[in-house]
């Protein structure tokens, strides 16, 4: 069940990604993410400063309460965005095991500024080879080898 929406943490969240533009440091996004009342770990975009295309206020978040944790697991976490998350940060909230996400824009303003996500959900609907990036699968029994020792292996951590 997720924890009461706490409207300050939404602000931080605005305020990170408002000082990340006026610093320099990325685009408008800025995130926290909060267990039991306090802020575990924030986060602000920063793919163009880190030349990392993964660096999005959410996901940079998440790295960080994962360390203060010392946990992959944020199970019993919340997340406060300033925009809603983009199809890589929605994803990477859900395998953290985030509990809810809050957040102030929306998809469609995130387009009118020029963060249109819309192409990347209509190409996870299409085939596989008629995306823009098509892939194609090779070597699955080879592959498979990885799941199997998985599947073998005593000292696993289930995720």
């Amino acid at each position: 069940m997720p924890g009461t929406a706490n409207p300050e943490f939404l602000r931080r969240a605005i305020a990170l990604a408002t000082e990340n533009v006026l610093q320099g440091k990325g685009g408008p996004f800025g995130a926290v993410i909060v267990r039991d009342g306090r802020i575990v770990g924030e986060g602000a975009n920063s793919v163009t400063t880190t030349n990392d295309p993964t660096a999005h206020g959410e996901v940079n978040a998440i790295r960080a309460a994962a360390r203060t944790l010392d946990t992959f697991d944020l199970a019993g976490c919340d997340l406060y965005t300033s925009c809603e998350p983009c199809p890589m940060c929605l994803a990477a909230a859900y395998w953290a095991h985030i509990r809810a996400i809050y957040y102030g824009a929306n998809a469609a303003d995130a387009a009118r500024a020029g963060f249109d996500d819309a192409f990347l959900y209509d190409e996870m609907r299409k085939d596989h080879a008629a995306r823009a990036i098509p892939s194609s699968q090779m070597l699955n029994d080879e592959a498979w080898a990885s799941f199997k020792a998985w599947i073998e292996s005593p000292n696993k951590i289930q995720y």
